[in-house]
């Protein structure tokens, strides 16, 4: 952990009921608490089924409008940034959406533009135009200090945007942080597989995930993504970070998590793994791990 003035104290918390541990980068009086608070039912703020509701346009200058719902409510308002092809009525989105309620908290979910029901072409979209609509959405919808909570490659964008509004971006959470995902995976590929997708020009990356057991990337999309990529250098990242990751995840391995522990330049840091679960964490406890994480951050933050 040497290079990023981090006191790395390796603080391992098991807990046989909920089965994850947890590593502390820095100083961590919430973590402790947080364990303590931890009720064994499930919160009634646990989202029983899905419910189909309206949502909002960004319309922007020049760019897709962005599909979005907001709820107005308390500061820091949380932002969700979903992952690869995600869209905003995913299981975590809709949680923690039940969470603000109950809390009274502001909270963004949206559709990056090419995805769900944002304008735009997906076979156009690039993770640099993703970063924008992030952005858009923190500098058109968001009022006042948020907490943006990113899933897989919303990890990696969470990450960008704290870095360009470090004074609205005041805490973040990832879930399956996919910093340069894409990226590490393509490169990762035999010599010979990346010549012949680089001479077709998509790539077909298995996943248990997609319907169709693969996705279709292209190949000019993983060389843009490569202008994004944030682990080859120390991060400017200043605030409290919360990495959750499962130890099953075949897509993103949860060392990436500790790697982005490891490069943010902030010394609040901690990283929570969880020995079942795996890519996508949405059993029950793994949200309401998620959704205690954000109320101990709200916490850490009101207290500051």
């Amino acid at each position: 952990m040497a290079g990023v003035g981090m006191a790395a104290v390796a603080a391992w918390v098991p807990c046989r009921s909920w089965g994850w541990a947890a590593v502390s980068f820095g100083p961590c009086r919430g973590l402790s608490a947080l364990l303590a608070r931890m009720p064994q039912r499930a919160p009634r703020w646990l989202p029983a089924c899905r419910q189909k509701t309206s949502f909002s346009f960004l319309n922007r200058p020049d760019l897709p409008s962005l599909a979005y719902k907001r709820l107005k409510g308390k500061s820091p308002g949380i932002i969700f940034l979903p992952g690869y092809l995600s869209n905003m009525n995913g299981t975590k989105a809709l949680a923690i959406e039940e969470f603000c309620k109950s809390l009274g908290h502001a909270y963004i979910r949206f559709d990056y533009s090419g995805v769900g029901n944002s304008g735009g072409n997906l076979e156009e979209s690039t993770v640099g135009k993703w970063r924008k609509d992030v952005l858009s959405i923190i500098d058109d919808l968001a009022e006042g200090p948020q907490i943006l909570v990113g899933s897989s490659l919303g990890g990696w964008l969470m990450l960008h945007a704290a870095i360009a509004r470090p004074e609205k971006v005041m805490a973040l959470i990832g879930v399956a942080t996919a910093a340069d995902g894409l990226v590490t995976q393509f490169n990762q590929l035999p010599v010979e597989l990346k010549k012949e997708v680089e001479m077709k020009g998509v790539w077909s990356m298995p996943s248990k995930y997609h319907e169709e057991g693969v996705y279709h990337v292209r190949y000019s999309f993983i060389k843009e993504a490569e202008h994004h990529c944030l682990l080859h250098s120390p991060i400017p990242v200043n605030c409290p970070i919360r990495l959750l990751h499962g130890m099953k995840d075949d897509i993103v391995p949860w060392h990436t998590s500790m790697q982005v522990a490891d490069r943010v330049v902030s010394t609040d840091v901690d990283v929570i793994l969880r020995k079942h679960s795996d890519h996508r964490m949405k059993e029950k406890a793994d949200i309401q791990l998620l959704v205690y994480t954000i109320d101990d951050l709200i916490d850490k933050l009101s207290v500051n």
